[in-house]
């Protein structure tokens, strides 16, 4: 699925904290998108222009809401409206995308995992701003930041990936569970979209940091499938352009559903695009 189309980052000054400078640098290559660094303790933004995660992960009328803003929006991009559970995968890939960069970046940048559950995460209604709370964060042994407030020192990288996995568990659990009725999918394949939100998160994120190969690297080892809730690997594999080239691409686990509304224009990556037109339209971008 492409990149949610975020609203424009404002530039006021964020708190200092361990994890500033990777939300910095995340917004220096991705202008879409600000993380807003709530102090320990500190309320999260609240009023008409924010919307707590709890509140998305209860379900009923909220997240009903919610849904609606990707039905219009369809609507006005596609002049049809989308089936319910169409508008719920959106709804859920518009909130999921960059809620798993506030765990991704900080760890892909320094070796930081905050901890960053339903109650510490706000975003914004239009969908241009992060705001999160982070008590706790799990870092490496020879990180400058492990004698900070809040660390948690893990003895390798191995179990540091194993934290990224479960701060983005803890957090999704309970937003899957609230979408799964409107998307009408089971477990395996809610997990299946999760993992497809981390990993092309990570991927493009790291294109823009210039730092596209070590990203499909890092994802293939957080991800290698077998490793509940993610049954599913990453999935990156390679394929032979026209002219011997290398072409990066991915098997996604699941679909994006916007073929129902466009059937002509599917991702690179969807299940439904064979070999041969990866390589085409892979060969055309570089």
């Amino acid at each position: 699925m492409a990149v949610p189309t975020l609203a424009p980052a404002p530039t006021e000054p964020a708190r200092i904290s361990p994890l500033t400078a990777a939300y910095t640098r995340l917004t220096e290559v991705f202008q879409g998108l600000r993380v807003h660094e709530a102090a320990p303790g500190e309320a999260l933004p609240a009023g008409p222009d924010w919307l707590l995660a709890t509140r998305l992960a209860e379900g009923g009328p909220v997240l009903d809401d919610f849904i609606a803003q990707d039905a219009e929006q369809a609507l006005r991009d596609h002049g049809r409206r989308p089936r319910p559970d169409v508008a719920a995968t959106f709804g859920l890939h518009r909130y999921a995308w960059p809620l798993c960069l506030l765990v991704t970046i900080p760890w892909f940048l320094h070796r930081r995992v905050p901890r960053v559950p339903v109650e510490a995460v706000a975003c914004s209604r239009t969908f241009g701003e992060l705001a999160v709370r982070v008590e706790e964060f799990a870092c490496l042994p020879d990180d400058a930041a492990a004698s900070s407030p809040g660390a948690r020192v893990v003895p390798d990288e191995e179990a540091l990936r194993a934290e990224v996995r479960a701060a983005l568990a803890e957090h999704l659990t309970p937003v899957l569970d609230a979408f799964r009725p409107r998307i009408r999918r089971g477990p395996r394949a809610l997990w299946g979209l999760a993992t497809d939100e981390i990993t092309e998160g990570l991927w493009y994120l790291g294109h823009l940091l210039g730092e596209e190969k070590r990203a499909v690297h890092e994802a293939g080892l957080l991800l290698p499938g077998g490793v509940l809730p993610y049954a599913v690997p990453a999935g990156f594999r390679q394929l032979s352009g026209k002219d011997g080239e290398l072409l990066s691409t991915r098997d996604r686990a699941s679909c994006c559903l916007y073929y129902t509304l466009r059937p002509e224009d599917t991702c690179v990556t969807c299940p439904r695009t064979c070999d041969a037109e990866r390589i085409a339209r892979l060969s055309a971008t570089r």
